[in-house]
């Protein structure tokens, strides 16, 4: 062993790769430079830990660190790192969601990780027509399934990987062509007793607030992490939807509130 900056020993590689998960662990999300001071290596050992961990699926490396499977990710966390967390509820939740569209219904469904979940396992659907913000839905659901797909213009925000601007589309004359559905999917960021569902962005919560609208019937799609929780800006009450699909029964108040509010909770068959 090799002697640290403060005179302790320094840990063999196994020892500090297991102390560095536990730390990631701890602290939810923590980037390379962080790593490094703590454990008096260079930045490019900490890669390779980072790297080995992630292949082990101890954590899930990011640019420039690494965050914990277990923690709420970030409003700015990017799609690719939020695909792999929670993965086995956002699955349970795409099935269960699935199972509320019948053949050749009109949907709206927003830009999401959980959002994208249901568009896999609409592969046995057909007919559908689906209008959405997300710019990698139309290469998640399969071509058999849809009719027609329309994608909403507007911004780009990269980290959804999905468009905020109008739920319309002009006709030739500029005017907005009336759009109605049967179903909105809307996977949202936090859902509480008192805020009802919210969202880190404002110009994202108006665009699914919309999309709630135009939609005869409401699914929101939430993990049970996402339970008690508030975020910035609020989408809507408690009450403007039909369905919360989710994979674990809410906690007391929240339960109460929604069945207050007339909300159907949809879990899976082995926890309802």
């Amino acid at each position: 062993m090799s002697a640290t900056s403060d005179g302790s020993a320094r840990r063999l590689p196994a020892g500090r790769k297991a102390d560095l998960a536990a730390y990631v662990a701890e602290q939810g999300q923590v980037t390379v430079a962080i790593l490094a001071e703590r454990f008096d290596v260079s930045p490019d050992t900490i890669r390779r830990d980072l790297d080995a961990l992630d292949a082990d699926g101890v954590l899930i490396r990011t640019h420039g660190g690494a965050i914990s499977p277990q923690a709420v990710p970030r409003p700015d966390t990017g799609v690719d790192v939020r695909l792999r967390i929670q993965t086995s509820a956002k699955d349970q939740i795409g099935a269960l969601a699935a199972g509320l569209v019948r053949d050749g219904a009109s949907l709206m469904i927003n830009a999401g990780t959980t959002t994208l979940a249901v568009a896999r396992h609409l592969a046995e659907h057909r007919d559908l027509t689906v209008a959405t913000n997300s710019l990698r839905l139309p290469t998640e659901i399969s071509p058999q399934a849809f009719r027609d797909l329309y994608v909403f213009g507007g911004v780009v925000r990269l980290s959804a990987q999905g468009t905020i601007g109008a739920v319309a589309f002009p006709t030739e004359n500029g005017a907005d062509r009336d759009i109605r559905c049967d179903l909105a999917l809307i996977g949202v960021g936090a859902v509480s007793a008192d805020a009802g569902y919210s969202t880190s962005n404002l110009g994202e919560a108006a665009m699914m607030s919309a999309m709630m609208d135009r939609s005869a019937k409401v699914a929101v799609l939430a993990d049970s992490t996402k339970f008690g929780r508030r975020l910035f800006a609020q989408i809507a009450e408690l009450g403007r939807a039909d369905y919360l699909v989710t994979e674990a029964p809410p906690p007391a108040d929240l339960a109460a509130a929604l069945e207050s509010a007339g909300v159907e909770v949809i879990l899976p068959a082995d926890v309802g």
